[in-house]
């Protein structure tokens, strides 16, 4: 196989010992053609220092205010040299093989937009968290992460066509994304990856899950389980999601299925489990699209 630059780009936001843990791997794949870019995005406690004094083979970018998931890695992908572009989050660690397949992959058919790797958990490294995506449900707008939780014995070892990627880790050309355009900022936290795949699908590209590529990660280190910061931007962003992704009549009944059944429901739920942080976090989440429904445009949404 040829072997084209790839950049490997990944955000950092605190714990920089995790980011390193990450580059540390990194240091022993075998796939000749890398440039590493590190984003720190404005950490507001822990010095990321130790990450380019520790590596001094990465690019190292210091950004002034925090910009997000979508818009760290953008700055990344501004500066990135390679052919092909690798997004990872920092609570990741790889094997020393991983990136081949992904390359070969995308090298074996034009048509394939993006690439996403099996994904185990890393403290679970026999536990599959993703090996593909379902479609959405049409009303409630919920997606499935195939294997997820089951124990990998081989089951899910046929490289296949898949609804989606997985944003702790995608390879993307940048051809494509000269075409289609970088990750949507709006979201600020999830559902960005989700958005980008729908919109290099309706480009006419195909998305696959690589399972001979192998990523452990070790989730949601940054915002923490049920956190009013992940409760808000995963709420927001399902609503956003809809917005810029549904059109015709599903769209008007997944809007209203979110806005008078789910988003309810969750604050009652969140109300009855003593998490009223988490149930203030959703309501806001509703209001932000509320306000902003009128005044972002259909044009700015399908940047």
């Amino acid at each position: 196989m040829d072997h084209p630059l790839v950049s490997i780009i990944t955000v950092n936001y605190d714990h920089p010992e995790v980011t390193c843990a990450l580059l540390y791997s990194l240091r022993k794949v075998t796939y000749p053609e890398i440039e590493i870019i590190v984003v720190d995005n404005a950490s507001p406690n822990d010095d990321p220092a130790i990450i380019y004094q520790s590596y001094p083979e990465v690019v190292f970018i210091q950004s002034e205010k925090n910009l997000g998931f979508a818009n760290g890695n953008n700055l990344g992908i501004s500066v990135a040299k390679g052919d092909y572009i690798l997004l990872l989050n920092n609570d990741t660690e790889v094997e020393p093989g991983f990136i081949e397949p992904l390359v070969r992959k995308l090298q074996s058919d034009p048509g394939i937009g993006m690439v996403s790797p099996k994904i185990r958990f890393y403290y679970a490294p026999d536990t599959i968290q993703y090996a593909g995506y379902t479609g959405y449900t049409p009303l409630t707008l919920r997606q499935f992460l195939i294997g997820l939780n089951e124990v990998d014995t081989g089951q899910y070892d046929q490289c296949i066509e898949t609804f989606s990627i997985h944003g702790a880790a995608v390879m993307v050309p940048v051809a494509v994304i000269k075409e289609v355009g970088l990750m949507a900022e709006m979201y600020f936290l999830y559902y960005e990856e989700h958005d980008w795949s729908e919109r290099i699908k309706r480009a006419g590209y195909k998305v696959f899950y690589v399972p001979e590529s192998l990523v452990f990660h070790k989730e949601s280190m940054s915002t923490g389980k049920q956190s009013p910061l992940k409760t808000y931007y995963i709420t927001r962003n399902r609503f956003l999601f809809a917005r810029r992704n549904i059109r015709g009549l599903k769209r008007m009944i997944t809007l209203l299925y979110l806005s008078f059944f789910a988003f309810p429901k969750g604050v009652i739920a969140f109300l009855f489990d003593k998490r009223p942080d988490l149930a203030m976090a959703t309501m806001k989440a509703y209001f932000w699209n509320f306000i902003h429904f009128s005044d972002i445009r259909r044009n700015q949404l399908l940047k």
